[in-house]
């Protein structure tokens, strides 16, 4: 890959910084020294050079995430809005498939709703109704956080220049349209061995997970990469995430959708993509 320009430019010195956390797998200190807390143009800025970055190296866009959709962690970080990362194709994991602990810094699980959209979101008004008939269908999904930045200590700023500290996604089944499911509804158990160790609902997703794809929608327009068809878009937590460990087995339920589940493996597994 091209090695990232430094110089004195911050945004250039912030994307090097978390590409060197994520090739050593060492976490780096925050990034916030250099691009501040709460500048989101700074921020989007690091997280488009990294994405840039990947896309030379052949890496395929399939979609986007959507962060900081609970008012509680928006409280939390001091900021009014969610935010977004891209999804790569080389970031889904197969349903019940095994992850390698090792090939991750300090991973946590959340639930969410994962959308495909079968109509580009790219004009209109972008209303609930047009969002909402983009979507083809829902299905359960799981999304592996893990941030670059040491000991989880993000501000707004440190995690969208990280991508949104995602890692890995994984979708479940089976898929369903929005006339056989209603999002908002929905109810979400998350499991480890069995035992519930997450809960939470639709409504806790900006209100309504529908209401943060909307969101996304006119976000993506107004930066001049708009959502399309055949992309992949996850809502945003349903309830608090979970730190994972090595042989930790994660099942969530959302009822009225499905299941999904995915494995921890120890350093040595290599994992299974989708």
């Amino acid at each position: 890959m091209n090695e990232i320009a430094l110089g004195s430019d911050p945004v250039a010195q912030a994307a090097h910084r978390l590409v060197r956390a994520a090739a050593d797998r060492v976490p780096c200190p925050p990034v916030r020294d250099l691009i501040g807390s709460d500048d989101v143009k700074a921020a989007y800025a690091v997280q488009e050079r990294l994405t840039a970055r990947r896309l030379e190296a052949g890496g395929r866009i399939t979609g986007r995430k959507i962060g900081l959709t609970s008012p509680a962690v928006q409280r939390q970080l001091g900021v009014d809005q969610p935010d977004f990362g891209v999804l790569f194709a080389d970031m889904r994991v197969a349903d019940g498939a095994s992850v390698s602990i090792g090939e991750l810094l300090q991973p946590k699980v959340e639930a969410e709703i994962a959308f495909l959209l079968g109509a580009d979101l790219a004009a209109g008004p972008l209303d609930d109704a047009q969002v909402r008939a983009a979507v083809a269908h829902a299905v359960p999904a799981l999304e592996i956080v893990d941030s670059r930045i040491a000991d989880w200590d993000i501000s707004f700023g440190d995690t969208v220049a990280d991508n949104g500290s995602s890692a890995l996604y994984v979708l479940g089944g089976p898929a369903k349209p929005l006339s056989q499911f209603e999002p908002v509804e929905a109810a979400m158990t998350l499991k480890r061995h069995g035992e519930t160790v997450s809960n939470g609902v639709g409504a806790a997703c900006l209100g309504d997970p529908l209401t943060a794809l909307a969101w996304l929608a006119r976000t993506a327009l107004d930066v001049g990469d708009p959502l399309r068809a055949g992309q992949v878009v996850l809502s945003g937590a349903l309830g608090p995430m979970v730190p994972a460990a090595a042989d930790d087995v994660f099942t969530a339920d959302i009822t009225g959708l499905g299941s999904v589940s995915v494995r921890f493996g120890a350093s040595t597994d290599e994992g299974t993509p989708a």
